[in-house]
C-alpha cells in the first residue's frame, strides 16, 4: 500500500447526493461539444468526464494568448462556496502537447489504435485529444492506489481507471479517471497548476509543496511495446506504484520467451510556479450564477512563459459536505470494517454502532433512517456513495500561448474577449448569453489591450439573436452620448466618451475610444481588416474569428462601446467599459491567507505597495491599489496640507480589516523629496470622501514612506516642518542673536579695544 501522504481525496467527502455542475466561460469550455447544432451535446465521453448537463459549453473555437498577458478566466459552479453549508474546492489547471486537437468528428477517439489512420491514434487527425494512447494504455495497466476511500464502493477492476466515483471503468477519451478524480496526484501528470481555490486554506501549504509544477513525480517505467501489446488484453499483472514493486515487476515481452521489467524513473517537475491558493469564491447553493459584485467567479491568470501552439484549460470543482473527513482512506472502507456499517458517523448522534445498524444511520445507499426511537416510522435519504468527494469538471477547446516579438517585449497586454453564444437565457443555459470579458476593464495609459473573439456558425437555428440563424458574430463600437441632461450637469463630463445606457453607436472616425487611430476604430467596427465584401449591415459575411493583435492605448479616460449586433434589449446587452488612467493599479482576489499587491512606480526605483496580514481580512475579498496623478483625481476635497510628495494612492474602499491586525502599506516618493532634520513626511487618508485624516508614519526615507491601516480610501504623502529639529533651530538662532547683541554692547562699552583696531582715534 502506498503511504497515506498519498491516499488524500481529491477533496472532502461527503454524505449526501449532490449534483453540482461546472462551466467554463472563459476561454470557452467544450463539456465535451465540438461542433452541435443541438442544444445537447452529442456525446458526454468524447474527451473527459465532465458529470455536466448535457446542455452545457460551446462550440470548438480557437484563441491565442501572449505569454505574461493577462487572461480573466471566468466560470460558474452549481453549489455554495466559501460558506459553512458546504465544502467546495477548484483547481485551476492547463496542458500543453504538440498532439493535442479539437479534432473534426465527434466520436471518442478509439482504445484500440488498430483502428486509426496507420494504427496510430496519437496522429490521427480527426479525433480530438488531449491526453495521449500512451498516457491512457499506463492508467489503464498500472495498479489503482489501494489506499483510497471508496466507501461501500464495488470496483469492477483493480486498474487506475477504477475510481469511486467510475467504479465501471468508463473510458472517455484518454483521461485516466483517477487522476481526474484526485489532487494532488502522486503519478506524472501532463496538468499544470495555475490555481487552488479552497474552503480550508490550511491545506494550501500542501496543495502548493505537492503540486507537480515545483515537485518531481517517479513512476514504474515500463516498454512501450508492452502497454501496445496489453492494453485491450485482460491482466492480472499490473505496472505498480512503488519503487520495490516496480523494480520486481517482470512481465511477458513484445517477443515469444522476452522479459520485460519496470525501472523506477523520476519526472521532472513541470518547473513553473507553485499554483497560487486562497479561499473559495462565494457562491449560494442551486444557483449556478454571481458571486462577488454580481459577477461569475473570475480569476486573473497572467499566461505562464511557456509558449506552445496547442494547449487546452481544464477546471475540477468538487462539492461535498462537511459531515466526513476529507482526508479519509482506505481504512474506513465498509468492507475493512467489521460489522460493516462503514466508518463512524453515528457518535455525534448519540447512537451506539449497534443502534445506527437499526436504524440504518450508517453508509449506504439510500437508507431509510428510524428518526424517531419511539417508533418505526421512517424517512428515505437521497445518498450515493458513488458521489461522496464527486468532482465536476470542464475542459476548453485548444488554445495557443503565443511568444512575444521585441516590439512586444516588456510591454503590459490585457485579453478582452467575448463570452457566451446565441440565444436568449433559457436557449442558452447553462451557457450564457453575449457579453465582453472583462465587462468592466481597467488599465494604464501605454499598455496595450487585445481584442479577439470567437464564434460559431452551429448554433440552434430557432436560437434568438440577431443576424442569420445560427450564426455568433461580434463586433466594438463606440457608443455615444445620451441626448439629454439629467441630474447633476457635472456628471455629463464622467461621459464624454460614450454613455453606458444609450443603444446608439457614436460616429467612429470622430468619437475618441482609447487613442486609437481612425483606422483601427474602422477595424473593429466593420470588421474590415479580415473581411473584404458581403452582407455586413449585421456581420453575416464575417468569419467567426476576431483577431486585431495588441494594441497601444495612449488616452485616458472612461471608454464605454457595444457590439452592434448583439445589443437587442429582450434577451441581450453586449456592452463594455475600459478605464484608461496614467498611474498604474494592482489588484487580487484575497481571504484568510493574506497576500501582498505592488504597483511598481514610475518615479524612482521603489515602490507602491499592501501587505495583507493572515487572518486580516474578516472575509475573502478583492483587494485594488492604484496610483493616481494627482489631475486625475476626482475627490472634491483635498487634505490640509497640499505640498504632496507623492501621487495620491487608493486602496479598496469596503475593505473589512481587523483593527488589532491592520495592513502595511509603502506609498513611493517623488524624485527629489527630501526627507531630513528639518522635514518630515505626513500621510493624510480620507475619512469618507469629503474629510482627511493624518496617519502615522512608522518608516520613511528619500524613496518611500511605510504605515499600517485598518481601513481603505485614498492616501497621499504631504511634506510639513518638523516641529522637533526646527524648534531647535529657532531656539538656537535666538540665543546666537541674543549673544551676539550682548558682546556688541560689551566691546562698545567696555575701555578694551577691539581685537585689530587701536584705540587710538
Amino acid at each position: 500500500m502506498v503511504s497515506d501522504k498519498l491516499c488524500v481525496l481529491f477533496i472532502t467527502v461527503h454524505m449526501m447526493t449532490v449534483s453540482g455542475d461546472v462551466y467554463l466561460h472563459n476561454p470557452r469550455g467544450s463539456n465535451n461539444r465540438l461542433f452541435e447544432n443541438s442544444r445537447n451535446r452529442n456525446n458526454a465521453n468524447r474527451m473527459f468526464d465532465s458529470q455536466n448537463n448535457d446542455r452545457g459549453g460551446y462550440n470548438a473555437g480557437s484563441l491565442y494568448y501572449y505569454v505574461r498577458s493577462k487572461l480573466p478566466i471566468e466560470w460558474t459552479n452549481q453549489h455554495s462556496c466559501g460558506d459553512e453549508n458546504s465544502n467546495c474546492e477548484v483547481i485551476l489547471q492547463y496542458m500543453c502537447s504538440d498532439l493535442l486537437r479539437d479534432g473534426t468528428t465527434q466520436t471518442t477517439i478509439p482504445e484500440n489504435p488498430n483502428q486509426c489512420k496507420d494504427g496510430n491514434c496519437d496522429k490521427d487527425l480527426r479525433y480530438g485529444m488531449h491526453e495521449d494512447y500512451y498516457y491512457y494504455a499506463n492508467c489503464k495497466l498500472r495498479t489503482r492506489n489501494q489506499g483510497l476511500f471508496t466507501a461501500n464502493r464495488n470496483l469492477k477492476g483493480q486498474s487506475a481507471k477504477y475510481t469511486r466515483q467510475n467504479n465501471q471503468g468508463t473510458r472517455r477519451g484518454y483521461e485516466c479517471p483517477e487522476e481526474r478524480d484526485y489532487y494532488p496526484y502522486w503519478h506524472p501528470t501532463p496538468w499544470k497548476d495555475i490555481a487552488v481555490f479552497t474552503n480550508d486554506v490550511s491545506r494550501c501549504a500542501y496543495y502548493q509543496s505537492e503540486s507537480q509544477n515545483v515537485k518531481p513525480r517517479y513512476y514504474c517505467d515500463v516498454p512501450y511495446q508492452h502497454l501496445w501489446k496489453n492494453a485491450n488484453k485482460k491482466v492480472t499483472d499490473y505496472i505498480p506504484i512503488e519503487k520495490e514493486k516496480c523494480e520486481a515487476f517482470e512481465a511477458d515481452g513484445p517477443v515469444e520467451g522476452q522479459k520485460v521489467r519496470g525501472v523506477w524513473r523520476e519526472y521532472k517537475a513541470h518547473g513553473m510556479p507553485a499554483p497560487i491558493c486562497g479561499n473559495s469564491f462565494p457562491s449560494r447553493d442551486n444557483h449556478l450564477g454571481n458571486s462577488l459584485g454580481g459577477y461569475p467567479a473570475t480569476f486573473n491568470w497572467t499566461v505562464f512563459d511557456d509558449p506552445n501552439q496547442r494547449c487546452a484549460m481544464r477546471i475540477r470543482y468538487n462539492i461535498s459536505t462537511a459531515e466526513f473527513r476529507w482526508n479519509a482512506t482506505s481504512a474506513l472502507n465498509n468492507k475493512n470494517l467489521k460489522p460493516s456499517t462503514g466508518p463512524d458517523i453515528w457518535s455525534d448522534l448519540g447512537l451506539t454502532e449497534q443502534e445506527a445498524k437499526q436504524r440504518q444511520y450508517y453508509l449506504k445507499n439510500d437508507p431509510q433512517v428510524q428518526v424517531f426511537d419511539s417508533t418505526k416510522f421512517k424517512l428515505a435519504l437521497a445518498i450515493d456513495t458513488s458521489q461522496f468527494g464527486r468532482t465536476f469538471e470542464d475542459r476548453s477547446h485548444r488554445f495557443m500561448i503565443q511568444p512575444r516579438d521585441a516590439s512586444l517585449a516588456d510591454v503590459e497586454i490585457n485579453n478582452f474577449n467575448v463570452v457566451g453564444k446565441r440565444g436568449n437565457i433559457v436557449q442558452v443555459y447553462p451557457g450564457v448569453e453575449y457579453d465582453f470579458i472583462p465587462r468592466s476593464g481597467r488599465v494604464a495609459k501605454d499598455s496595450y489591450v487585445h481584442f479577439q473573439w470567437t464564434g460559431s456558425n452551429d448554433n440552434p437555428n430557432n436560437n434568438d439573436g440577431q443576424g442569420r440563424q445560427g450564426t455568433d458574430r461580434s463586433n466594438v463600437v463606440p457608443m455615444g452620448l445620451r441626448p439629454y441632461q439629467e441630474g447633476d450637469p457635472n456628471q455629463a463630463a464622467t461621459y464624454t466618451n460614450g454613455h453606458a445606457g444609450v443603444a446608439y453607436p457614436r460616429n467612429v472616425l470622430e468619437a475618441n475610444f482609447l487613442g486609437f487611430s481612425g483606422e483601427t476604430k474602422m477595424k473593429l467596427a466593420s470588421l474590415y481588416n479580415v473581411q473584404f465584401g458581403g452582407d455586413m449591415e449585421e456581420l453575416d459575411d464575417a468569419g467567426t474569428y476576431y483577431d486585431i493583435g495588441p494594441q497601444r492605448v495612449t488616452m485616458s479616460g472612461d471608454y464605454n462601446y457595444m457590439c452592434t449586433r448583439n445589443n437587442n434589449f429582450s434577451n441581450r446587452s453586449q456592452k463594455g467599459k475600459i478605464v484608461v488612467r496614467e498611474g498604474q493599479v494592482a489588484h487580487q482576489y484575497m481571504g484568510e491567507l493574506g497576500g501582498n499587491l505592488t504597483v511598481t512606480g514610475s518615479e524612482s526605483s521603489s515602490q507602491t505597495s499592501v501587505s495583507v496580514p493572515p487572518s486580516s481580512l474578516s472575509s475573502a475579498q478583492f483587494v485594488s491599489i492604484e496610483v493616481i496623478p494627482e489631475h486625475e483625481l476626482t475627490l472634491s476635497s483635498r487634505p490640509p496640507n497640499t505640498d504632496y510628495v507623492s501621487h495620491f494612492v487608493h486602496l479598496s474602499n469596503d475593505l473589512q480589516v481587523d483593527s488589532s491586525n491592520p495592513l502595511a502599506m509603502t506609498i513611493e516618493l517623488k524624485n527629489g523629496v527630501a526627507v531630513g532634520s528639518l522635514y518630515r513626511p505626513t500621510v493624510f487618508r480620507t475619512r469618507d470622501d469629503s474629510s482627511w485624516i493624518s496617519v502615522t508614519v512608522d518608516e520613511a526615507d528619500s524613496s518611500a514612506v511605510k504605515f499600517r491601516t485598518d481601513a481603505g480610501g485614498h492616501f497621499v504623502v504631504v511634506s510639513e516642518v518638523d516641529p522637533g529639529p526646527m524648534a531647535g533651530l529657532v531656539i538656537g538662532l535666538l540665543l546666537a542673536v541674543v549673544l551676539i547683541g550682548v558682546a556688541v554692547y560689551y566691546f562698545r562699552n567696555s575701555k578694551l579695544p577691539l581685537a585689530g583696531y587701536s584705540s587710538k582715534v
